[in-house]
């Protein structure tokens, strides 16, 4: 529900109302089941402007297996349902070189291997189930402009009109992205690596209907994915993520429809008839970020600000719903059992549990873009063997379908 004004005292607050800090939210309420919890969701962004909210933009994203059964669990997914293009398959090739693969839903054995939902569908959504909670209240548009460690949690100082309220929370969630101006004030660092890439985002029309089929396509200067989208005014409409050196990027976005598409006809091919439209289109730097704390006594960092991965394999919102599920579990826990939400024990379980999910996320998709971004011949021998050994190998493609889909081995 929306409030005017906030409490002096809450057991969460919420830093960042997007897609990560929303479902983190709903998945606590609901877990918790009882209105003694207080929740306050701090955003810069009015709710009713969501074309101004970065998480809920023109992109498209692609929910996986596992995600999906997130949202299963929260009771938002009949909403969703509504509104997501099932992904049947995914067609995995390298341009100009021998070696190919197809992950298909039923070989996995699953109705569909993730989704694609329109990010204005999701915060649609996200913002309705808020906007009903009666445990969950909304302050925006808001912004934090102080934050002091308390012994038993965080204080805030949020700005909210004209005026500077002092807010305090038992805990204190990060969800507000990867520039994150708190993480600053609080002296927590990032670990990043360029990778001299950026991603072309834009949506794009086909001759031919999709039939749930998203393509992966590795090439000399990084990865360029179409995931299938619900067509549109009779349009085969695909989400385009293509990765380009940064130095061609400002090219493409400058360039006229028809020598945009002439290029992406080029690294595309024509597996789906001609490419007859495109969208407007946007250039996002691809870096890996990592931040140095994730968790401090009564903080704990979600989302991009705790990891931002390469958009390769969809993996990044999908890792960071992961991590939501686990700390929303920790909390309830330690809720039941009348231990502080703050605790450094409670959330270091929490971080322990997730370790390893993380890691391995990171080095997936960390890996994919440096094999698969090169044009030397050891590499591009490697991952050859690697398409051919996915395709003649069950078993292998089973693992790697299954990482896809955001499911443990």
């Amino acid at each position: 529900m929306h409030i005017e004004s906030p409490q002096p005292q809450y057991d969460v607050v919420v830093v960042g109302g997007g897609m990560v800090g929303a479902s983190f939210a709903l998945d606590l309420a609901r877990r918790c089941d009882n209105a003694d919890l207080k929740i306050l969701i701090v955003e810069a962004i009015a709710s009713s402007d969501l074309n101004d909210q970065p998480s809920f933009d023109a992109r498209s994203t692609a929910l996986s297996f596992g995600s999906k059964t997130i949202y299963e669990a929260m009771g938002l997914w009949s909403a969703l349902a509504e509104t997501v293009t099932p992904i049947l398959q995914i067609q995995v090739s390298d341009r100009g070189r021998f070696g190919s693969t197809q992950l298909t839903h039923a070989e996995q054995g699953v109705a569909a291997l993730g989704y694609v939902v329109e990010n204005r569908e999701l915060g649609r959504v996200l913002n309705h189930s808020l906007a009903a909670s009666s445990v969950i209240e909304q302050l925006a548009p808001a912004t934090i402009t102080g934050v002091v460690p308390r012994a038993s949690g965080m204080q805030l100082t949020v700005l909210n009109g004209d005026h500077e309220i002092e807010v305090n929370g038992s805990l204190v969630v990060l969800a507000d992205g990867g520039r994150s101006p708190i993480c600053k004030n609080l002296g927590i660092g990032h670990k990043q690596e360029d990778y001299g890439q950026h991603a072309i985002i834009t949506n794009i029309a086909f001759e031919l209907p999709h039939a749930g089929t998203a393509f992966e396509r590795f090439t000399d200067s990084g990865p360029l994915a179409v995931l299938p989208l619900a067509s549109f005014d009779g349009l085969n409409r695909g989400a385009l993520v293509w990765t380009v050196a940064a130095e061609r990027s400002a090219d493409l976005l400058d360039c006229d429809d028809k020598r945009f598409l002439a290029g992406l006809t080029d690294y595309f091919g024509g597996r789906l008839g001609e490419i007859t439209h495109v969208g407007e289109s946007y250039a996002y730097p691809l870096v890996l970020t990592q931040a140095q704390e994730q968790i401090r006594p009564g903080l704990v960092l979600l989302g991009n600000v705790a990891h931002t991965l390469h958009p390769v394999a969809g993996q990044g919102l999908n890792l960071a719903l992961r991590d939501s599920a686990s700390l929303a579990q920790h909390l309830e826990s330690a809720w039941r059992h009348q231990r502080g939400l703050g605790e450094m024990a409670v959330l270091q379980a929490y971080l322990d549990s997730q370790d390893a999910d993380q890691q391995q996320s990171i080095l997936f998709t960390d890996q994919m873009v440096k094999m698969f971004s090169n044009n030397e011949l050891m590499r591009s021998s490697l991952r050859k063997l690697g398409l051919v050994g996915l395709e003649l190998m069950p078993s292998l493609r089973n693992q790697f379908a299954r990482a896809a889909m955001g499911l443990k081995s």
